[in-house]
């Protein structure tokens, strides 16, 4: 009551808890002491027996000035940018778990006691180009290296359409790509296949920026009661992250005004968007058993029925239905 009546409703507001003297606080020339010995990489208990301190007052000056880690003695990696001249030169892929929705979790409606267990996960399955940064993603339901070999027919047909094909591909070291099945896949298409610096997210960094985008403007932007209503807003964000939404690092362009294409072939991509995420999601992985489809000569590749390049080209599986069929233009 005496601070309400002496300084009003302001009076009432948090005041801090340290107190006004402490005579027993360590003395800046010996923290100085602490924080010389630590930049010639000293240990904790190093400093304490050098300077007579005890190990958690050491701790403390170390922690207070942000040199308790000796990463933090090193000078951050310098930032190497780099971009690839022409569309299709080098593909980013890359895979994000996301747990499926059954229904609205904590994050939500703030009860941990409502969690639902057992719902599983699936999987977001993106590509980038290198110089557009025109991107591709699907859902799938794991990650293994036959959905890994899934999304590259997908991903080919998808750039297909913007008139370029894929000349390098830039991957993690997951199973999935470490796979002889998918890497063979590459050589045979005659693909460059590289890989990031392993624990070093930052060397396939154009992939895990737009993992973030999508976390914040898609997976994570509102509200979803089931993973099929996420779902559904898939397809109209990613149409307008590369045909509508400007980009930074474009100079503020859109991914599609850098493909090179001119404005009548731009148009009439932009009007005959297919959800093929959604469309090719029907086929079934399975490896073919029997004769390949009839028509022109097709090669197996890692389990695919692949027609031989040409105007088009079809992957098939035999235990699909005809309508199964995922059309790529080469």
């Amino acid at each position: 009551m005496r601070r309400f009546r002496e300084a009003g409703a302001a009076g009432l507001s948090d005041r801090s808890s340290r107190p006004h003297r402490s005579p027993r606080t360590t003395s800046s020339p010996l923290t100085e002491k602490v924080l010389a010995l630590r930049r010639l990489r000293y240990n904790g208990w190093r400093i304490a027996h050098a300077l007579g301190l005890s190990r958690a007052t050491v701790s403390r000056i170390l922690r207070r000035a942000g040199m308790n880690r000796l990463r933090s003695l090193d000078p951050p990696p310098p930032v190497v940018r780099y971009e690839h001249k022409h569309p299709g030169d080098l593909i980013h892929f890359d895979i994000k778990r996301l747990a499926r929705i059954v229904k609205p979790g904590h994050r939500v409606h703030g009860d941990r006691t409502r969690e639902t267990r057992g719902a599983g996960y699936e999987y977001l399955h993106i590509a980038i180009d290198d110089h557009t940064r025109i991107s591709f993603a699907a859902i799938l339901p794991d990650q293994t290296h036959q959905s890994a070999l899934r999304f590259f027919f997908m991903t080919r047909a998808f750039y297909s359409r913007f008139g370029f094909s894929i000349k390098r591909v830039l991957t993690d070291n997951g199973s999935c790509y470490r796979d002889h099945r998918f890497t063979g896949t590459l050589l045979q298409q005659h693909i460059k296949h590289r890989f990031t610096r392993p624990y070093t997210p930052r060397t396939n960094g154009k992939a895990e920026r737009f993992i973030q985008t999508s976390l914040r403007e898609w997976a994570y932007a509102r509200t979803y009661q089931t993973s099929l209503e996420r779902h559904q807003q898939f397809d109209p964000w990613l149409h307008d992250y590369n045909f509508h939404r400007q980009h930074a690092s474009l100079n503020h362009n859109t991914p599609a005004a850098r493909a090179g294409l001119n404005r009548n072939n731009l148009l009439s991509i932009h009007r005959s968007v297919v959800p093929t995420s959604r469309r090719l999601s029907t086929c079934q992985l399975s490896r073919p058993e029997g004769t390949p489809p009839a028509g022109r000569p097709h090669r197996l590749i890692s389990g695919w029925w692949t027609r031989l390049p040409g105007r088009t080209s079809t992957v098939h599986n035999s235990n699909s239905s005809p309508a199964m069929f995922v059309r790529e233009t080469l």
